[in-house]
């Protein structure tokens, strides 16, 4: 199938002896092909099989195992090992090698709350110790009230302690007292207290010195601090010996751990098994075959899915119908923009995947924010150094190509603006006549008028040679700038001044009238392929068929051509006709909708007569979103760009040491400019995708294809 559509799937049953059910699973989990339903147990005569025998043994090793890799800092290997010496480990010394490290985990965990403990009272009996008294006289008393604190004003505490006795010590800054008093005058004395400011220690049991008690817990303290350091750096030895096998025997015991107790999801009998599933059809003779030997009986029925009446959510109210779950096209290059495609949802059966187009816009939506080519040559280096770390870590490595494609798409841009670290390198000119901004154009004017040679005056650029040098890497050193007027007053130049404005030899207004565009070609996109879903599967709620996808997305697709119409008539060059016969456009399409509404989703008429209109209205803020294709990338510029002027312009050897801070202070800036740059375009590229976009098309209730088996990251399946 084509790389826009998920792979075709088909439904596996498969029965056989129950003796031979074991070897059945054995096959499906070395192939990775087949996604189980679960038997829901809703057939006479079966009932969910009982897992194999080892599988307890294998479950308290597993649960051991994850607890262990859940205290070590590992890393598998870069690459995957062989099974056979996992497997030896395992059937060796790894177990008795997990439980010295759970043991000396639950080791660390006492000591930790027992210094916690004596930490807690370390802190009270600092305080008490500098009074000098006993801990066992400090409370305690039958006839005799104690208040033992800090106070904030002596003079008042002693005034508390007239018809008793008063214990005064300082600690640093802290005044510390006992006060003394008959039971019967505790009142009086506690409100005087109150007045000096007391707050009350928690007096610590024990008898004997505070100090010896002190000097006691210090020692216990640090006796339990050496004990629990020892067995820290043990478990750091541990891991750097062991951490490797832990997580190469971790994901072998899941493995058998799966293999063992899959029987309790496939439907048995007293004799028989039945196995049913998922998969996809270019696995299905395959798949087959190897279950020869194993089953007696395999069928494959490709899944046929009956228009109007299939999808998960919204349809499932209208049409049972059990749908697949759904699987990615096997790809290579646009694999990391599945990231995306994930991250809202796997694309309901049938349906258009994103995944491709994402690889082709994303980027360019992404380069055309940052555009620069420094800022891309560094997001191109850290995918790159992902790339080169990921080893086994698929996700690490899928991220990293996705950070080398935005990064290059940015590179891209920034050539074509002619930017690098915020500084315009490129020369900007302008031409004698007015409203001529090409060279070719502008040559091609005096021509006309008979002279022999165009005016076209050049300003150079004030940037270092480190940065100017780049010229080079253009025609004529640079000194040129090639227009192409496309239709709608559309200009594309080479190259694409995008901070200036077209009056000082720059082309911002031709950015923000080309971000309007792209959003109008982007959203009328979305629509064309929610036609074609709509059309050949239906809306997810029973209608299907082209006058269907006329009414849902044709007359969206016909606003937008109105609206636009009417926009360019309006505020463009376009005479007034055109704007008439878009808002007649316009008008139309949203009549339409009004009857979209009552057909199709059976909103009354009289409320669509208000909310079809309101709807209309907010396609412009939808295609108007694509502005942010020019903002984030002028701010992020002008960011780079003042610290460039009021920090690496000001850079003068003859100050060394300021040069030194200054250079500091620049790097800080592009360090910032580039961080913004990577993490704002994304988020608006994102929403671009996600929001504008995919909302014209998208049904994201796909299930995502999870085929049972012998999964291999850290070891080779054996």
């Amino acid at each position: 199938m084509s790389q826009v559509n998920t792979q075709q799937m088909g439904r596996l049953v498969a029965a056989g002896t129950k003796e031979k059910l074991a070897e059945a699973v054995q096959v499906l989990a070395r192939m990775e092909a087949l996604h189980i339903i679960d038997y829901d147990g809703a057939e006479d005569g079966f009932s969910l099989g009982s897992p194999e025998p080892g599988s307890e043994a294998i479950g308290r090793d597993l649960v051991k195992a994850r607890a262990a890799a859940s205290i070590v800092s590992a890393t598998g290997p870069d690459r995957a090992v062989s099974a056979k010496p996992v497997r030896e480990s395992l059937g060796k010394d790894l177990p008795e090698k997990i439980e010295e490290v759970l043991s000396d985990s639950s080791r660390i965990d006492d000591l930790s709350n027992e210094i916690s403990s004596l930490g807690e009272e370390e802190a009270v009996l600092s305080l008490v110790a500098p009074l000098g008294i006993d801990l066992d006289l400090l409370g305690g008393f039958e006839t005799i009230a104690s208040f033992v604190g800090t106070v904030e004003s002596i003079e008042d505490a002693r005034r508390a302690a007239e018809s008793g006795l008063i214990i005064e010590a300082k600690d640093g800054n802290r005044n510390l007292v006992a006060v003394f008093v008959r039971s019967e005058n505790s009142s009086s004395a506690s409100a005087s207290l109150e007045e000096a400011g007391f707050e009350s220690i928690q007096v610590p049991e024990g008898q004997g010195s505070a100090s010896s008690r002190l000097s006691q817990v210090r020692k216990e303290k640090g006796s339990l601090e050496g004990e629990k350091y020892d067995l820290e750096k043990r478990l750091e030895e541990w891991t750097k010996s062991n951490g490797e096998m832990l997580l190469c025997g971790l994901e072998v015991l899941e493995r058998d751990h799966d293999v063992l107790t899959a029987p309790v999801r496939i439907a048995v009998s007293e004799h028989a098994f039945v196995i049913d599933g998922w998969l996809v059809m270019d696995r299905a003779e395959e798949v087959q075959r190897e279950l020869s030997e194993a089953c007696l009986f395999t069928e494959v029925s490709p899944f046929q899915m009956e228009a109007g009446g299939g999808g998960h959510g919204h349809s499932d109210h209208h049409h049972s119908q059990e749908m697949p779950p759904i699987a990615f096209q096997e790809r290579s290059s646009s694999r990391p923009m599945e990231l995306l495609t994930d991250a809202v949802g796997r694309p309901a059966y049938g349906r258009i995947d994103p995944t491709v187009f994402m690889f082709i816009t994303y980027p360019i939506f992404f380069g055309m924010m940052i555009g620069d080519m420094a800022y891309g040559l560094v997001t191109m280096g850290v995918g790159f150094l992902l790339l080169s770390k990921s080893g086994t870590n698929e996700m690490m490595g899928l991220g990293g190509k996705f950070l080398a494609y935005i990064g290059l798409g940015t590179v891209v841009f920034g050539y074509i603006y002619g930017e690098f670290a915020g500084f315009e390198f490129l020369p900007h000119g302008h031409c004698d006549v007015d409203h001529i901004i090409g060279v070719a154009q502008c040559e091609a004017a005096y021509l006309a008028d008979g002279t022999t040679h165009g005016h076209y005056h050049w300003k150079e650029s004030h940037v270092p040679s480190w940065v100017s040098w780049m010229t080079v890497l253009y025609p004529n050193g640079g000194e040129i700038h090639y227009v192409l007027e496309g239709p709608f007053s559309m200009t594309l130049a080479y190259p694409f001044h995008r901070v200036s404005a077209v009056g000082d030899g720059g082309n911002l207004e031709h950015l923000i009238l080309l971000t309007i565009y792209l959003g109008v070609m982007h959203v009328f996109l979305g629509l064309a392929i929610g036609f074609r879903d709509i059309m050949l599967f239906g809306n997810g709620h029973g209608g299907f068929g082209f006058v269907c996808a006329f009414f849902e997305k044709g007359a969206w697709m016909i606003l937008l051509v109105g609206g636009f119409m009417f926009a360019y008539g309006f505020i463009g060059p376009a005479s007034s006709s055109v704007r008439d016969v878009g808002a007649g456009i316009a008008i139309f399409a949203t009549g339409l909708l009004m009857w979209t509404l009552y057909r199709y989703h059976g909103v009354p008429f009289p409320i669509n007569v208000g909310l079809a209109p309101i709807e209309a209205v907010g396609m412009m803020p939808t295609v108007i979103s694509y502005v942010r294709l020019f903002a984030v990338g002028v701010v992020g510029v002008k960011i780079a760009e003042t610290g460039n002027h009021m920090l690496y312009d000001k850079i003068s050897l003859d100050e060394p040491l300021m040069a030194i801070v200054l250079v500091i202070g620049w790097l800080s800036v592009q360090l910032f400019a580039w961080g913004l740059g990577v993490f704002s375009p994304n988020i608006h590229a994102a929403r671009l995708h996600f929001v504008e976009w995919m909302r014209q098309y998208y049904d994201s209730s796909g299930e995502a294809f999870r085929p049972f088996g012998l999964r291999s990251r850290y070891v080779e399946v054996d």
